[in-house]
């Protein structure tokens, strides 16, 4: 069945990026000049998404009001005469009519209560969930990545895309173990969360691309609570995983944790130096500060 919703949970606090999300939403800080849930929603765009479901929360209205028609700016826009670039601009991020839905997550719950807030939008089809901190910087996208895997795969197949870290970091990750192994696809056996130190089955951690079965909200709606008092949604796949087949997806690409603070200054450098109109300038002002 063809992947054609994405669930992005956009309830968080932002709570390692404070002050900066005190009154802003995390999603909407700018890598240079897109807010975080801009990249994101491209992504899954590219990857063939039709129908794009946001996770809500308190202070998050902005969101929302991004993804729609401004009626004064577009009018501005168009009465100056010159400003054709920024129009397209915006209409090339407006999504179709009746492509978005907005759904609250009424209490800080965890990342598993998120998803399931969305099980009456998704339905009963296959879904991927796209965590919008996390950038990956890579054409093919991350998420088009893993819905070309899924559709070498078959039915009733779960994705989790994956990468490596360094061994003696696997403890501060969600950490899956290896079966057998298709060039970057493999099955995966077990999943742990943080794993003490000198135990994890394998060094690729679990990351913010996932594609889902529609059986996982059951799983959910009944998930006890786990690590930091929260439904885990990687609980939830560890009990879905003894009934349905799981796949790890080592992807292509360079991912960008923008929930930190350093993950947050990395990803403006990376991107910014992707854009060849702001490449030059960007280095020479980096030599300055780096004293070459």
């Amino acid at each position: 069945m063809k992947i054609r919703k994405a669930v992005f949970p956009v309830a968080g606090l932002g709570t390692r990026v404070l002050p900066a999300t005190k009154a802003m939403p995390k999603e909407m800080l700018t890598i240079v000049d897109k807010p975080l849930i801009q990249y994101v929603y491209d992504e899954a765009r590219e990857a063939g998404i039709e129908h794009f479901v946001f996770v809500t929360g308190r202070n998050k209205a902005v969101i929302e009001d991004h993804f729609d028609r401004m009626f004064e700016l577009d009018t501005t826009l168009a009465s100056r005469g010159n400003k054709k670039a920024e129009q397209d601009v915006l209409a090339e991020n407006q999504p179709p009519a009746g492509a978005t839905s907005f759904t609250r997550q009424q209490a800080p719950l965890g990342l598993g209560h998120a998803v399931w807030c969305a099980r009456d939008i998704v339905g009963n089809e296959p879904f991927a969930v796209v965590l919008p901190d996390e950038l990956v910087l890579n054409t093919p996208g991350c998420l088009k990545q893993m819905i070309e895997a899924a559709g070498k795969l078959g039915e009733k197949s779960n994705l989790i895309a994956v990468e490596p870290v360094p061994a003696e970091l696997t403890h501060q990750y969600g950490i899956c173990g290896v079966g057998k192994r298709t060039g970057k696809i493999f099955e995966v056996d077990g999943m742990v969360e943080k794993p003490p130190k000198g135990t994890a089955p394998s060094n690729l951690s679990i990351t913010g691309r996932y594609i889902l079965q529609p059986e996982i909200f059951k799983i959910l709606e009944t998930q006890e609570r786990g690590a930091g008092g929260e439904i885990q949604l990687t609980d939830a796949m560890i009990t879905l995983a003894k009934s349905q087949a799981f796949y790890g997806v080592e992807f292509e690409g360079e991912r960008h944790d923008c929930g930190s603070k350093a993950g947050f200054l990395r990803a403006n450098i990376a991107f910014g130096l992707k854009r060849p109109e702001l490449r030059d300038g960007l280095i020479a002002e980096m030599k300055k500060y780096l004293g070459q």
